[in-house]
């Protein structure tokens, strides 16, 4: 009888030193909640594009902070999520990721205005596609017909991603 209570005894030592060791007083919590707020995370809001003498310009367009762009040469294009292939025609594609960056709201209302998948006419740039707004990620396809040369920059106030795509030099035929 002396073992089982002893055993009693401990286990509930045990159990009282963890429930003590986990507690947190309630007003901690409320100043903590109250002085620590997250940043609002970047919002893409539009993707626009214009044609120049010597190069075509994709321009996206970001409501906060611009995050970290990356832009990639990719084979083919795919939607993020799901993986289907982004029925954009090109032999060239450039897939641009800003994260963090939603392209909806805290509700999940969609606060982007630009093209979803859309066919362009300009010497080097084809076509644009919004391919993702994944998990803190936004990509952006872009469809060239020949090996883009490109440079990118950022421009403030308003925020926005500027790809710079060179044209592709006339054919002589004679």
């Amino acid at each position: 009888m002396f073992h089982r209570q002893t055993l009693a005894a401990a286990a509930a030592g045990i159990l009282l030193t963890a429930g003590i060791g986990a507690t947190v007083p309630a007003g901690a919590t409320a100043t903590a909640s109250r002085t620590t707020t997250a940043p609002a995370m970047a919002q893409v809001v539009d993707v626009r594009w214009g044609g120049h003498s010597t190069f075509d310009r994709l321009v996206i367009d970001v409501r906060g902070t611009m995050p970290p762009v990356s832009v990639e040469p990719v084979k083919e294009l795919r939607y993020d999520g799901s993986g289907n292939k982004v029925p954009l025609a090109g032999k060239y594609f450039l897939e641009i990721r800003l994260s963090p960056a939603v392209a909806h709201n805290e509700a999940g209302k969609s606060v982007y205005q630009g093209p979803r998948l859309l066919k362009i006419h300009l010497p080097a740039l084809k076509g644009v596609a919004l391919t993702g707004d994944f998990e803190g990620v936004v990509t952006v396809g872009a469809a060239f017909a020949t090996k883009p040369v490109y440079k990118t920059f950022v421009l403030h106030q308003p925020e926005r991603f500027v790809l710079d795509v060179a044209r592709p030099a006339p054919v002589c035929r004679g």
